[in-house]
């Protein structure tokens, strides 16, 4: 681990030196990159200091120790310094293995969201809006930027699907392990004997990609327009502006009808697109290390139940951690911190253990 530590302490200064190049800084596309890689260094070389630094006041404390002859009060204070810095190390040590792990190419990249009502009805489609809530309520906490691509509202202000992108840093880091079927139990707006009803609604997250990442074949698509409808009149436009596009090669098929304008609903809808054939792509790669891996946070299987919001009791359970708390409001309110890094933790852990054997 330290012979890696060395050598990535020496690119660190191998890219500080080049940023400081003009003929680097000129050149936009080497600097942007340059900045990336040295942004993502400096959390590890900072910590490989402060292990360095724990280190010399360690052996430090170790040697004096060893030598003797101290009164008993400065034997102490060195004895005092021996213990916090081995302890320090200790920490440190795990904090750099963590660290260090192969690092996930989409965690930086913005998301795509897409949550479907399952079993349900109605209730399934309300839920669906609350878990709309759910994330736009984070995204704002966290200072991103979101926006609904495709809604297909219902009479009650619910939804049957409805996709939208998040955009800010480290976004798909922080949900990538929202994806899967989420289970709600409470008793319905609708339901006049006060039975308690579950309910599931999908959701899927994808990490946004550019053209220049996925290669599509405008001969593979067949894109069909019609008028758009809603939940109500004033929803339906009069105009074919609603966008269907089938990517014949996977079958997939998007829609987009949110925008007025055509054009901007294409766009939207590629958006989508390149994001759902990119999510095949990285699954069938991802498909082997899955299946070696002893234990799983989460595959993104969407047909995986992961969470249960339990209405009476207040609970919420994610599934995959054994993790229950009691503090449903909040949690529908955007205070998602908690679950999302119990599962980041959970899946470090996880790698770890598999680095490990």
């Amino acid at each position: 681990m330290f012979d890696r530590l060395e050598s990535v302490a020496q690119r660190y200064e191998e890219i500080n030196n080049k940023l400081m190049d003009p003929a680097v800084v000129s050149d936009n596309e080497q600097y942007k990159n340059l900045m990336k890689e040295y942004k993502n260094l400096t959390p590890i070389v900072e910590k490989y200091r402060e292990y360095a630094a724990a280190k010399a006041d360690f052996e430090e404390a170790k040697a004096l120790i060893d030598a003797g002859g101290m009164d008993k009060e400065f034997h102490e204070i060195v004895q005092m310094q021996y213990d916090e810095n081995k302890q320090k190390l200790e920490v440190i040590g795990q904090e750099l293995q963590v660290l260090l792990l192969p690092k996930d190419p989409n965690d930086e990249k913005n998301v795509i969201v897409e949550i479907r009502g399952g079993a349900g009805g109605e209730e399934a489609a309300l839920f669906a809006n609350s878990l709309l809530r759910m994330y736009s309520m984070y995204a704002e906490s966290k200072g991103w930027k979101t926006e609904i691509l495709n809604a297909n509202e219902t009479e009650l202000g619910g939804y049957k699907e409805v996709s939208f992108s998040i955009d800010g840093e480290g976004a798909y880091s922080r949900l990538k392990f929202e994806s899967g079927v989420h289970r709600v139990q409470r008793v319905p707006e609708t339901e006049t004997s006060g039975r308690i009803h579950t309910s599931t609604v999908t959701v899927a997250v994808l990490p946004e990609v550019e053209d220049v990442e996925i290669d599509i074949n405008p001969t593979d698509l067949q894109i069909d327009t019609y008028r758009a409808g809603g939940a109500g009149g004033q929803h339906v436009n009069k105009t074919e502006s609603a966008i269907r596009i089938t990517h014949l090669p996977t079958g997939i098929v998007v829609e987009c009808q949110d925008e007025r304008s055509q054009y901007k609903n294409k766009d939207k809808a590629m958006k989508i697109l390149r994001s759902k054939i990119y999510e095949g792509e990285m699954a069938k790669q991802n498909e082997k290390i899955a299946s070696e891996r002893k234990l799983q946070v989460g595959t993104g299987d969407r047909s995986e139940r992961i969470r249960t919001y339990n209405f009476p009791q207040g609970r919420v359970t994610d599934h995959r951690i054994g993790l229950t708390l009691y503090r449903i409001e909040q949690i529908l309110n955007g205070d998602l911190d908690e679950i999302v890094d119990a599962l980041i933790t959970f899946d470090q852990a996880e790698k770890l253990q598999s680095a490990g054997e």
